[in-house]
């Protein structure tokens, strides 16, 4: 995303009027990438596209179609910036003016529905759009800018691959060692509240997005001492999302420790944290997926909670 610095109220109040679109928004993106923050990356960047579009849009029409093209274009070239193929296989890609049959077989379940990022990025779209989102033919053809026929044609494979995938386990994602040390230390300084020491795990030209708050240069952003002079409990937490390992933001409450967002860290070759991404305002991503913390607390349990804000001062 662009660096904007703190987000402006303009902005902010854009996206409180599409903020029941989000859920939806983030489950598509986040399947189309097969990562919950990347997901919401690429949600990032397309609301700010859009936000940035809003003259070209045509208001006599709904305006939830337009920013899922526009989420799906960003998802296209969030999978074309990772080297994925875009194009479908060429050796079982049927030209788009075939009129195949009505494509058969029942609609996914949630279990299944991870399995897609197992297929080329059109029949991912057609399938999810279908068969998640229950979109018709023809909204589905004009989001990925094909004809019905294309859409059906893509429909038929995805589903037949899916369904000797099914059973399948996924390949675990595993960091170096290097990186898992780093996520290590970042979270012990966090939570003895060591912020010089976290600044030296921290390259000089880093970035921060706070979702839904702040993109720009981390040491611009005064991140670490909002978390100091807030009241809350605070603590991070070593955990895998969709078992990929991540950092888990927890806030006692009651007792109980609460599932309050995502930290995501970007790890240079040099060894120094260039990103840091916090998804604490986006309550959408707790629920996307699997959120598993790996590590005991005497004072309560945890438990998924709703998001608090972060940089609001």
């Amino acid at each position: 995303m662009e660096d904007t610095g703190k987000f402006e109220a303009r902005y902010l109040a854009f996206l409180e009027t599409i903020g029941p679109l989000r859920p939806r928004l983030h489950r598509y993106c986040a399947r189309m990438t097969g990562s919950i923050t990347d997901g919401e990356d690429v949600v990032q960047d397309a609301l700010f596209r859009a936000y940035r579009s809003l003259e070209t849009w045509d208001d006599s029409r709904p305006l939830a179609p337009w920013i899922f093209r526009i989420a799906h274009n960003q998802c296209i070239n969030f999978l074309r910036s990772r080297g994925v193929r875009v194009e479908a296989e060429a050796a079982v890609a049927e030209p788009d003016l075939v009129e195949p049959g009505d494509p058969v077989g029942p609609a996914i379940g949630p279990a299944i529905e991870h399995l897609v990022l197992n297929l080329p990025p059109k029949e991912r779209a057609c399938v999810l759009l279908k068969d998640v989102f229950e979109y018709s033919l023809e909204e589905i053809a004009g989001l990925v800018e094909s004809t019905v026929g294309g859409v059906k044609a893509a429909l038929n494979r995805g589903r037949a691959k899916l369904e000797s995938l099914q059973g399948r386990p996924a390949a675990p994602r595993v960091p170096t060692p290097e990186n898992k040390m780093i996520l290590q230390l970042y979270v012990k300084r966090f939570n003895s509240r060591d912020w010089d020491g976290l600044r030296e795990l921290i390259a000089a030209d880093a970035r921060l997005l706070v979702a839904d708050r702040f993109s720009g240069r981390l040491a611009e952003a005064g991140y670490f001492g909002v978390y100091s002079r807030m009241k809350q409990t605070w603590r991070l937490a070593l955990g895998e999302v969709d078992d990929e390992p991540s950092i888990i933001l927890l806030n006692l409450r009651k007792d109980a420790w609460e599932i309050d967002g995502i930290i995501r860290l970007d790890i240079a070759a040099d060894g120094r944290i260039s990103h840091i991404s916090d998804y604490q305002h986006c309550p959408w991503t707790l629920t996307a997926g699997s959120i598993v913390v790996r590590e005991s607390f005497s004072n309560g349990d945890v438990r998924p909670a709703a998001c608090s804000n972060i940089l609001d001062k």
